[in-house]
């Protein structure tokens, strides 16, 4: 299921699976049950049968011989627990994702993008994820949590490996990799604090007892990888779908109030984050009269259940004048994610910008030779070649 074809577009193979059911057992190297309606997707998201206690499942991996050597920082992470734990960690590192602390963000975000645009415009040919979707995103979560700019092109290499598909040793080093360098920066921070996202959550750990060492490192870890990855689809979709619908993107040059309409159908129809992290069932559970056994893996479409004609008519029509309220695109429930503001902020500056800024701006292949992420988590161009 998970080939070249997935990932250059996964939509006609998740209509295929819908249409067959939209709950349904996926056997590729292991077997997992795999949502793809929206209704389904939606109850599952916030359904406590499904845990996200990693911890407590890891029988079923040793019974495939699918035991991997993934850091315990990433492993364990704030994505794989259940409430109470869940409800503790998360409340820890909302506060930087508040709606005043992100509006608080905005004059910086404008002063990474004018840069980043201005180096841009010195050339005549760019890579608009290379050049604007990696490094707007990277700069904003690495100035929060304190990452040094000498040390980001590395940790966002890290990043990225650990997405990769067909490779789990490479994927698996990466964890390691990204997990003892946040480790490392806990250690620099303790002796030398500074007003940022660490040294606040160090304070936590070492002012009692509410966070644990490892939960620490592992917070810290989460919060750079999904402060960055999941934006930089979100700028990249964004700018591709402007660069293929010249009526959507003329439209937002006449009036550039609209792109926050065309954010969030972005979000709907390229969802940047395409299949959530996993799910155990702690109890047999029914979605569309299909019974998933208990002690069972179970992952939810998110790009599918966005295109569910059942929710969105038309859902392979890309329409920001559309109603896409209850789209899937950042989570449901208590795993909503938690970045989701800042995510919108950073895109909708971007966007904006870069109409205003290159208003001629143009692909410079065909659309059909963009090259997509290998990754059947993250959904966005690998690179976006442009001209102006």
């Amino acid at each position: 299921m998970f080939d070249a074809a997935f990932f250059r577009d996964p939509y006609p193979i998740y209509a295929r699976l819908r249409a067959t059911g939209p709950v349904q057992r996926i056997t590729t190297r292991y077997p997992f049950w795999l949502i793809t309606g929206y209704p389904e997707s939606r109850t599952a998201l916030a359904d406590p049968r499904l845990s996200k206690q990693t911890s407590r499942y890891q029988h079923l991996f040793a019974r495939e011989g699918n035991l991997r050597n993934i850091a315990p920082a990433i492993r364990y992470s704030l994505l794989a627990t259940d409430p109470p734990e869940h409800t503790r960690l998360r409340r820890l590192v909302s506060k930087a994702f508040t709606a005043n602390a992100t509006e608080r963000l905005r004059p910086c975000i404008e002063q990474v993008t004018a840069r980043l645009l201005e180096r841009l415009k010195q050339q005549r040919r760019a890579d608009l994820v290379a050049d604007l979707a990696i490094p707007l995103p990277l700069t904003l979560i690495c100035d929060l949590l304190g990452v040094p700019e000498r040390d980001r092109t590395q940790v966002h290499a890290w990043s990225n490996s650990f997405f990769l598909a067909g490779d789990p040793g490479l994927r698996d080093a990466a964890s390691h990799h990204i997990s003892g360098y946040m480790a490392d920066l806990v250690a620099a921070k303790r002796t030398r604090p500074a007003s940022d996202l660490t040294s606040d959550l160090i304070a936590v750990r070492d002012g009692g007892d509410a966070l644990t060492e490892q939960e620490l490192i592992s917070l810290l870890t989460l919060t750079l990888i999904a402060g960055h990855e999941t934006t930089t689809n979100l700028i990249a979709n964004t700018a591709l779908i402007l660069l293929t619908h010249p009526a959507v993107h003329s439209a937002v040059q006449s009036d550039p109030r609209i792109v926050d309409a065309v954010v969030e159908e972005t979000l709907r129809y390229e969802s940047p984050f395409g299949i959530a992290t996993i799910r155990f069932t702690s109890e047999p559970v029914c979605y569309a009269d299909v019974e998933i056994p208990a002690e069972e893996k179970v992952m939810v479409a998110l790009g599918a259940a966005n295109r569910d004609p059942r929710q969105f008519p038309s859902p392979d029509t890309f329409d920001p004048s559309r109603d896409t309220t209850g789209h899937l695109a950042f989570g449901h429930g208590p795993h909503y994610c938690p970045g989701a503001r800042l995510a919108r902020l950073e895109t909708t500056i971007a966007i904006r910008a870069l109409t205003t800024e290159l208003p001629d701006l143009r692909l410079a292949v065909p659309a059909h030779d963009v090259p997509w992420r290998a990754s059947r988590q993250m959904r966005g161009p690998q690179a976006l070649p442009v001209v102006w």
